[in-house]
């Protein structure tokens, strides 16, 4: 059973129509890539499958509920946890009650403080900065808290918004090694939305390529990494840069 269904999603700013009749799927256990340039509409998307904007035609559907009409706190105790751009942490709470804020929607006590051992452990340098703030940590750093918080959530899909984004390739590098390892290991389904061709196509299992908010390419990883011109003619120069 898929996991994640849009059906012809339309949702608008105002005047502005932001995604144009979207329609994708993601099947549990897999690694799936959104890819697409600046306004593209790809957070758009991740704002309307989390409920913090509602289509204005279409269906969002996650194993089997209709999320069109859900509160957030309701979308994530379906399973969805998302780990927003930007690394939105509680920059004066410390790496350990940043974490507890990831389970805010759970009251089984012991069950949360073995999920805080589990991440710990999938991030050795946030074992080593429990007790410090998390405005304190460098961006790398960041990143990794804000995935972790995302778990604390227990998800059944981890939804990621541009976790590459500003940090260096080996950071980049290290954080997607973390997220196969979910991926592999406890059979999390992740949905990634990216502009760094690269390095989503080498971590996914299928991609969508979004332009002015439609799905224009769609294909396994590999068949889109054979074809990579297609790619670049609807992400210009970012695809390019990416390719190299």
């Amino acid at each position: 059973m898929t996991l994640l269904r849009l059906r012809d999603v339309e949702v608008n700013y105002g005047a502005v129509r932001a995604l144009r009749g979207i329609s994708l799927s993601v099947e549990p256990g897999t690694v799936v890539a959104l890819l697409g340039a600046n306004g593209a509409g790809k957070s758009t998307i991740q704002k309307a499958i989390s409920g913090l904007l509602k289509p204005t035609v279409g269906d969002i559907e996650f194993d089997g509920h209709r999320l069109n009409s859900l509160s957030p706190r309701e979308i994530i105790r379906l399973g969805i946890a998302t780990v927003p751009e930007g690394r939105k942490i509680f920059k004066d709470l410390s790496v350990s009650e940043n974490l507890r804020m990831g389970a805010y929607s759970r009251s089984d006590r012991a069950g949360i403080a073995q999920d805080q051992e589990m991440v710990l452990d999938l991030f050795p340098v946030l074992k080593e900065r429990t007790k410090q703030l998390g405005g304190s940590l460098s961006g790398g750093e960041q990143q990794m808290l804000t995935i972790a918080r995302g778990l604390m959530a227990r998800p059944r899909m981890l939804l990621l918004d541009e976790p590459s984004l500003g940090l260096a390739p080996l950071i980049i590098a290290d954080i997607f090694r973390i997220l196969k390892k979910i991926n592999a290991d406890k059979g999390m389904t992740l949905l990634i939305i990216e502009q760094n061709v690269h390095v989503a196509l080498q971590n996914a299992d299928y991609a969508y390529v979004l332009q002015l908010g439609r799905v224009t390419v769609e294909g396994t990883a590999k068949e889109l990494q054979e074809n990579r011109e297609v790619i670049a003619s609807y992400m210009g120069t970012q695809a390019h840069a990416a390719a190299g």
